[in-house]
């Protein structure tokens, strides 16, 4: 596995194997410190057993400070008689420092023994040191002072070879850095797999996500699904590649439908622009025909360009409010004046059912009229000739105002009704519309605190509820 510039694998060697080598090392270092005080402390521990009253006692002498030949042989007799020579060395040193006989039977000339300086000075006359002699053997010695006054009395030092506990302590750090390394592998084997088994699904996961980013939005991220946080990720890529993909094909469906849009009434105005051009002077009745359409037309591509301003400001942020108090009713009715006219053209009945009283409430009166105008422009468009608009206008609560608005057209889909206020959504395509109408609408009501709810049986109509809150005190019969 490469290990790149900023990989994870890299980080995760730094960051965690790096600490895990530290924390190991140190431990071993920690463990061999203790063992090595602990095989010392009883080579002291062993040494210090020795030096006791009764060796002081074998060397005293009833009459008094003995001659250098009676000590010497008290010495020869002490070092015969001595049980642990093969466990240490033992030496007899006399008054003046030099030794009398040693349990070796080599000669020590030449030997460092600065422990018995040091237990000629000590209060207890004792004095322990560790270190080399001069064939280079490791020892650790104690000097015992025979008398409570090194002028007048000898010392005894035992020394004792540490080879062998050098030998274990090398043994044993070689055990534990073996078993730092066993460790070691362990956790690199099992940590790069884990970090493998992250990297290549993420590694996968960027190669989708770019594929994405390029354009190509029916990528999708394969492979073994992870039950965890890489197989959410996955799942969530893949789910806004879908979102993707399906809204960018509703875009291109959008400008397709609003380039018809514009390009049909805009071919009708040409149209009859070039008639009346073409047309005899005089000819009244072909004139108003020609103006009526281009009239016509005229609204309905300012109707689609006020549409795609509402839905940029909306995307945008910017679809702001002009906010006041006005009759939410009385709007209504203003909305419904609008179609009079078109049911009559269209030959479909609108009836409307409106409280008498008053309906006050805080918002913006252009916007609301917008929402009016816009849900009954989709009414009308999905009901034929011959069929029936109802609006009803209710003040069922203190505090709110409910206007449904019903057609007895094509209706929606089971599967279509929950998307109907998308941007670029359009639930039957053979009905002209920009796919836009009703996303503002939604943002509008949802910007006034209010509720849009669609309620829909294909093949029997659409039902359209809008909730706004209003003033309490408002809602009640005009003229009181």
């Amino acid at each position: 596995m490469s290990l790149g510039k900023s990989s994870i694998t890299k980080r995760w060697v730094i960051n965690t194997l790096c600490v895990i080598v530290v924390v190991l090392v140190s431990v071993t270092l920690i463990a061999l410190l203790l063992f090595h005080e602990q095989y010392y402390a009883s080579v002291r521990t062993t040494l210090n057993a020795r030096a006791t009253g009764l060796v002081r006692s074998y060397f005293s002498f009833s009459s008094g400070t003995p001659t250098d030949e009676t000590f010497n042989l008290r010495a020869n007799e002490y070092v015969e008689n001595f049980n642990d020579k093969t466990l240490m060395e033992v030496w007899v040193i006399d008054r003046s420092g030099n030794v009398v006989v040693s349990s070796s039977g080599f000669s020590v000339a030449g030997e460092p023994y600065p422990d018995y300086e040091e237990a000629c000075d000590a209060e207890n006359g004792k004095a322990f040191w560790t270190g080399y002699t001069s064939s280079g053997e490791h020892i650790m010695a104690l000097s015992f002072m025979l008398g409570p006054q090194a002028a007048q009395s000898g010392a005894v030092r035992y020394i004792i070879s540490l080879a062998d506990i050098d030998g274990q302590l090398r043994t044993i750090a070689v055990l534990l850095f073996v078993l730092c390394g066993v460790i070691l592998a362990l956790v690199s084997i099992s940590g790069l797999y884990f970090v493998r088994s992250i990297v290549q699904p993420v590694k996968r996961i960027t190669e989708t996500a770019q594929r994405i980013a390029d354009g190509d939005l029916s990528a999708r991220i394969a492979g073994r699904e992870y039950e965890d946080e890489l197989g959410v990720l996955s799942a969530t890529i893949n789910d806004m590649a879908r979102e993707l993909n399906e809204t960018d094909r509703l875009k291109n469906e959008f400008i397709s439908t609003v380039s018809h849009e514009l390009r049909t009434p805009l071919t009708a105005i040409k149209g009859w622009g070039e008639t009346l051009l073409d047309s005899p002077p005089g000819d009244a009745a072909l004139t108003h025909k020609g103006l009526e359409v281009i009239i016509s037309e005229s609204e309905r591509l300012s109707q689609l360009v006020e549409e795609l301003l509402d839905f940029s400001r909306m995307e945008s942020g910017n679809l702001t409010m002009q906010m006041e108090r006005f009759d939410v009713l009385d709007t209504l009715r203003e909305a419904l004046l609008l179609f009079n006219e078109r049911a009559r053209r269209e030959a479909i009945t609108l009836t409307y059912e409106i409280d008498p009283g008053n309906a006050i409430m805080h918002g913006d009166r252009n916007r609301i009229k917008q929402v009016f105008v816009n849900v009954l422009d989709n009414a009308f468009k999905y009901s034929e000739q011959g069929g029936s608009i109802l609006v009803q206008a209710l003040v069922p609560e203190q505090n709110a105002v409910q206007i449904k608005i019903s057609d007895h057209g094509c209706g929606i889909s089971e599967e279509d009704l929950p998307h109907v206020t998308e941007k670029f959504y359009k639930a039957n395509t053979a009905v002209r519309g920009s796919g836009i109408g009703l996303a503002v609408v939604a943002e509008i009501v949802a910007k006034h605190s209010g509720d849009l709810q669609f309620d829909s049986t294909q093949g029997e109509g659409t039902t359209v509820t809008l909730r706004f809150p209003i003033e309490t005190q408002a809602a009640m019969p005009k003229g009181e």
